[in-house]
């Protein structure tokens, strides 16, 4: 939340009062002279916080959100993926938590399905875009540039999805279909913070499994849930528990047989992404759903 990041600066600029404005936000600097390293995706996400830390800086006079991007950029620059901005993270109303969370959702869905493999630098500008959006949501004031991110963020999203569903035409029409390979049909579900709740992206997975359940059946359907280190590690198991069943019961509704689906619940214990104790982390928030 912005109240958080200008607390965080007005205490860096007390303890470093013998500083110069300059030194205070050196980190846009050392983004400006960083050499980005890592896959095609982190380079071009840096690049694009680059750009945004920049105009939060010098355009909009934002100099807590420009050093929170400035340090997003310089991780990214590093080689880090880091993830779009949580919509918990930010002040929001309840019609743009919605709006957003479900923006960001196709967001993640769609580098689940390898945007930023196959498209590495509009995958980065859709997620500098969505960050751009969000930020400006928050403030509330400058329309123009809320309506302006929103669209290049949109633009950016649509062109990643048509991208990500696009699939070979086969040879021979009638050719029958290949089997699954067990260790290609995996898939993830991503929540919100303490939630079981589904969103539109992550019916959009259960779409796809459905469909490709339909057509190569397997012998067992592991749906495995997760939670991030917020909160006690017992309520953590019960809500990776929840989470499980959410998806669980929406294959079933989706057509899949529930002999083959069996759940388990891993609460913080497996994280995609490491981090220390009572940390909100979106990538760990999901559930996993493999083949046999």
């Amino acid at each position: 939340m912005k109240s958080v990041r200008n607390l965080v600066l007005a205490v860096g600029v007390v303890a470093l009062s013998g500083c110069t404005m300059f030194d205070t936000y050196s980190e846009v600097d050392a983004l400006n002279e960083a050499q980005a390293v890592g896959s095609p995706f982190t380079q071009s996400l840096a690049g694009e916080y680059k750009t945004f830390a920049n105009t939060e800086l010098e355009d909009m006079f934002d100099y807590p959100d420009a050093l929170h991007f400035a340090r997003k950029g310089l991780a990214a620059a590093s080689g880090e993926a880091v993830m779009p901005e949580p919509v918990s993270d930010w002040n929001l109303n309840e019609n743009h938590i919605k709006e957003l969370g479900a923006a960001r959702g196709r967001l993640i869905v769609a580098f689940d399905l390898g945007a930023r493999e196959i498209a590495p630098s509009t995958a980065a500008l859709a997620q500098a875009k969505f960050d751009c959006w969000i930020e400006q949501q928050e403030e509330n004031w400058k329309t123009e540039e809320i309506l302006r991110c929103k669209r290049e963020y949109l633009d950016a999203i649509a062109e990643l999805e048509g991208l990500v569903q696009q699939k070979p035409q086969p040879v021979d029409p009638i050719e029958e279909p290949a089997p699954m390979i067990p260790e290609e049909a995996m898939y993830l579900v991503f929540f919100n913070w303490d939630s079981k709740t589904l969103s539109a992206g992550a019916k959009n997975v259960l779409d796809a499994i459905a469909a490709e359940v339909a057509k190569n059946t397997p012998s067992q359907i592991t749906i495995s849930g997760h939670a991030d280190t917020s909160g006690a590690d017992t309520y953590n198991k019960r809500l990776a528990f929840k989470r499980a069943n959410a998806v669980r019961d929406a294959l079933v509704e989706r057509g899949v047989s529930a002999d083959l689906l069996v759940v388990e619940s891993h609460g913080e214990s497996s994280l995609l992404v490491a981090t220390s104790d009572n940390v909100r982390e979106p990538a760990n928030r999901r559930v996993n759903i493999s083949f046999k």
